[in-house]
């Protein structure tokens, strides 16, 4: 039940981010980005390195993380008439069918062939939505769908990190670090940006603390960045986001809980990713399943006790999620407080632990 202080306002979650904060580069380690640690029992706001993750969480914590691995889904290519067209992979239909979202979308009609290099082709076959989104078939020889990206394609960057064609060392540098260390299937279109930081030294610390570590997939799709376009944020539809939990960590997450010991979420899809199993399934339970979970304040959280996450956008769910565990007046004081120290934002940028 929504509380007076619980705004549905969109408007309410914005504030001003100045563009230079905007973080272009990943750090130059990972584990050297800042960390603004908030303690939400006595309200305190510390800065950090993520290096010092080791120190603040606690032994016998369960560390969750999404180790799904992002697909090179940015295809640019031409049409006959040499007009420049680019395909964004979103998500893989039966044989060679795609949802992508086309841009610019005005020029295409169905049937389109848009050539993105001798052995790529996109078919357009039809319009899904007005904002780009299409019905496509990937033309191309074999059977390894993958191997054909890796070759065409560029790793998906959010707009807000401006590269235009990127020369050859700028995209082997995102190939490598817009991953996580422990990603493992290619399935989504954007990273877990939270676990953006983690090093293989970090984990092995964490390892030798006593923290457990366990993994699940939730394949990030367009859901997770579209914009919230109703001013009454009740309104608002997540997309679906496929995801899948093994036996092996429903066993851990459900021991983990039974004997009341903190569970860390590794960023928000990770929280959506048990939240939503929760809800459907009254516990965590071996599944495959898909997520529309909208979480925003004042939403009750049944699973995760702790979050890593990094700084988000204006007016986006995830900045509402963050809302609802730490408290949006909080939050928007460790934003006022993050800008104001300059840390760096977004994607590339620093993180936030919320204990």
């Amino acid at each position: 039940m929504l509380k007076k202080q619980d705004s549905i306002l969109l408007s309410d979650y914005d504030y001003n981010l100045p563009e230079e904060l905007i973080a272009q580069m990943p750090a130059d380690k990972r584990d050297n980005s800042r960390m603004m640690v908030l303690d939400r029992c006595d309200r305190t706001v510390s800065h950090k390195h993520f290096y010092d993750i080791v120190d603040l969480i606690e032994p016998n914590s369960l560390l969750v993380m999404n180790n799904t691995k992002v697909l090179p889904a940015r295809l640019i290519g031409h049409k006959d008439t040499g007009a420049k067209i680019e395909v964004f992979l979103l998500s893989q239909k039966d044989g060679a069918c795609w949802d992508v979202l086309i841009k610019p979308s005005k020029r295409v009609k169905p049937d389109t062939i848009i050539k993105i290099s001798d052995e790529l082709s996109v078919r357009a076959i039809k319009r899904l939505e007005e904002n780009g989104e299409w019905l496509v078939e990937l033309i191309y020889e074999g059977n390894n769908v993958l191997d054909v990206l890796h070759r065409n394609g560029n790793i998906p960057l959010p707009p807000y990190i401006e590269r235009k064609i990127p020369n050859d060392d700028l995209k082997k540098l995102d190939f490598e670090r817009y991953q996580t260390v422990y990603a493992k299937d290619e399935g989504s279109v954007a990273a877990p940006t939270a676990g953006l930081h983690f090093t293989q030294e970090i984990l092995h610390k964490l390892e030798m603390k006593g923290v457990e570590l366990c993994e699940v997939t939730l394949n990030v799709g367009l859901g997770t960045f579209r914009p919230v376009q109703c001013e009454n944020i009740l309104e608002h539809k997540m997309h679906s986001e496929t995801f899948e939990i093994s036996a092996k960590a429903a066993e851990q997450i459900n021991r983990a809980k039974q004997e009341g010991r903190p569970i860390v979420a590794v960023g928000t899809t990770t929280v959506r990713t048990l939240e939503t199993a929760y809800q459907q399934f009254g516990k965590i339970c071996e599944c495959r399943s898909a997520s529309e979970l909208f979480i925003y304040p004042p939403y009750e959280f049944k699973v995760i006790d702790k979050l890593i996450t990094n700084f988000h956008l204006p007016k986006s769910t995830l900045l509402m999620l963050v809302s609802a565990l730490a408290g949006k007046d909080f939050i928007f004081e460790a934003y006022k407080e993050a800008i104001e120290n300059k840390y760096r934002f977004f994607s590339y940028g620093d993180c936030m632990f919320i204990s």
